[in-house]
């Protein structure tokens, strides 16, 4: 007999397909957006979601034995309708981090994003608030903090046989190789088996898999994505919606370049999840742009 098992709980006795929730989501449309789950009123809301397919996703959730909790807590659902799957994932981002719901982690807000830039050829950690990572040339990166910029390079000089001493992760005595050279995980640059121009070089190439692509426009812009379904009533004013970014941050958005102008004014700091959601379709020229 095996001591401290817990007792067996059978899911199916503790999980019921809620019928409040399937009321509300019967009118979900089957369109990109993001989905809210709502507790008790005047608390923070539960779970943010986003889709391509509103009405499929939400009810993978009221589907699903294992997310019965949420359920239980939940009291309604909201949804917001995007026009595409850019927008849907930039506001998904933008209302985590102003609501903070209970059961959302990744999006929160990173007061330690912080990157690597090199020094007399020797990374050094700089941080966002000190450096704007969207007009700061040759950073590499996006870390959540500087020990796991740290624990990055560790890993590069592992596995490309980098030097540890001449990266400044280790401190090394006159005369000495670093550690990993005694486990021939070092080339010896430290040893003089290789020149510190050709580690250099070694270390720059594989930087580059993480460089920060600066903010390639003069000012602000507006990302447009239409409505699939733009015949319909309710959009027939609307075809369109304009994503307002500047310096890879996304500030709202709107349905005309009039409104997009007024939104370009407001100031915009580097945003690690825009530049994620961001950095493919802009650089790779798949988005309609406007320049504000």
């Amino acid at each position: 007999m095996i001591a401290n098992r817990p007792p067996y709980v059978d899911p199916a006795r503790h999980y019921a397909y809620p019928a409040h929730l399937r009321e509300m989501v019967a009118d979900m449309p089957s369109a990109p957006g993001v989905y809210v789950f709502h507790g008790e009123d005047g608390d923070l809301p539960l779970y943010i979601g986003k889709s391509i397919n509103l009405r499929s996703r939400v009810l993978s959730h009221l589907r699903n034995p294992e997310e019965a909790n949420l359920l239980r807590q939940t009291r309604r659902i909201s949804h917001i309708r995007t026009a595409g799957e850019i927008g849907a994932l930039l506001l998904e981002a933008s209302l985590i981090k102003q609501q903070q719901p209970m059961l959302n982690k990744k999006l929160r807000r990173n007061r330690q994003l912080c990157s690597l830039r090199l020094v007399d050829g020797q990374p050094e950690v700089v941080y966002s608030k000190d450096v704007n990572f969207a007009t700061e040339p040759s950073l590499y990166g996006l870390f959540a903090s500087r020990h796991a910029a740290i624990e990055w390079l560790h890993q590069l000089a592992d596995q490309h046989r980098l030097c540890c001493g001449a990266l400044g992760l280790e401190k090394l005595k006159p005369g000495r190789a670093c550690f990993r050279a005694t486990i021939k995980l070092c080339a010896g640059v430290c040893l003089g088996n290789e020149s510190l121009e050709v580690h250099g070089q070694r270390l720059l190439r594989n930087l580059e898999i993480l460089r920060v692509a600066c903010w390639p426009y003069p000012g602000a812009i507006g990302l447009t994505e239409r409505y699939e379904d733009v015949g319909c009533d309710e959009l027939a004013e609307e075809p369109c919606q304009i994503h307002v970014i500047h310096n890879w941050c996304y500030l709202g958005s709107v349905s005309n370049l009039s409104k997009a102008r007024d939104l370009s004014a407001m100031a915009a700091g580097f945003d690690a999840d825009g530049y994620k959601i961001l950095c493919r379709p802009i650089l790779c020229g798949s988005a309609h742009i406007t320049l504000l």
